[in-house]
């Protein structure tokens, strides 16, 4: 069966991209959990006009962010999260909760895959963080405080 992967399936393909699945795969798996949808006429314009208007999307946030990399180069974000007496984290931090104390302490609106985080974050203290946009990076500090419970 032929589908359009609407996310990015590891070991199959990315998002938008045009693939051969099998039958069971395609019906019980990836067009139930959203991961696809069938590659029939109609589907195909859809998926195109959506392509299109998130790579333009990108494109004008790409923009906007190397506007803004100046400012995020070299300041401090700080965050404060629970953590026992040793430093360790109860829940370790990823891009997706980072993002939002950029966007509050540094007032720069970014999307998580701009950010480069190698694995999450799971102590306190200090952190050297990356943004990635186009060919331009930066890096700042991500200052994690631990609140013992």
């Amino acid at each position: 069966m032929k589908i359009i992967l609407l996310k990015d399936v590891k070991g199959l393909g990315k998002k938008y991209d045009f693939k051969e699945a099998k039958d069971g795969h395609a019906l019980n798996l990836l067009i139930p959990q959203g991961l696809a949808v069938r590659a029939t006429d109609k589907n195909i314009k859809e998926i195109g006009i959506k392509k299109k208007n998130d790579l333009e999307r990108l494109k004008i946030q790409e923009d906007l962010l190397i506007m803004n990399l100046k400012e995020l180069d070299g300041i401090k974000i700080e965050m404060t999260e629970k953590a026992n007496e040793k430093g360790h984290l109860f829940a370790s931090i990823r891009k997706e909760q980072i993002i939002p104390e950029i966007k509050k302490q540094a007032k720069i609106d970014m999307l998580p895959e701009f950010v480069i985080l190698e694995k999450p974050i799971k102590e306190v203290g200090e952190h050297e963080i990356s943004v990635k946009v186009a060919d331009k990076t930066i890096k700042f500090k991500l200052v994690i405080k631990g609140s013992v419970v």
